[in-house]
């Protein structure tokens, strides 16, 4: 976070120092439609068009993402839950005192049904 507020601030100061050294006057004209400014207003206003086409586009994706993790930690928060329902069914299923092993025969082995 610390990073990115720095790197934003070297960014800003670049561009003023482009916007003071840069001071001409510059013409856009698209179709019908003609603006003169200061070369550093056109480019900022080059770039913010373009951030908000990056904007719109991306926010799509990003709101399926994010509906995605929500889905997915809902669904990891039920499981959860079952997982402890069930380990709470299992302990209530034990025998109080267990009974010991005998020599080959693991605790595993004494729970599977015995087929004839």
């Amino acid at each position: 976070m610390q990073l990115a507020i720095l790197l934003g601030l070297v960014v800003v100061i670049g561009a003023v120092a482009f916007a003071l050294q840069n001071n001409v006057p510059a013409t856009v004209t698209f179709l019908v439609w003609r603006f003169d400014s200061s070369l550093p207003v056109v480019l900022l206003l080059a770039v913010a068009a373009g951030a908000l086409v990056v904007a719109l586009l991306s926010t799509p994706s990003v709101l399926r993402l994010q509906w995605t993790v929500a889905r997915q930690r809902r669904r990891i928060n039920e499981l959860e839950f079952a997982n402890g329902e069930l380990k709470a069914r299992v302990l209530q299923l034990q025998p109080a005192d267990p009974p010991s092993e005998t020599a080959g025969e693991s605790g595993l082995a004494r729970m599977a049904p015995r087929l004839p």
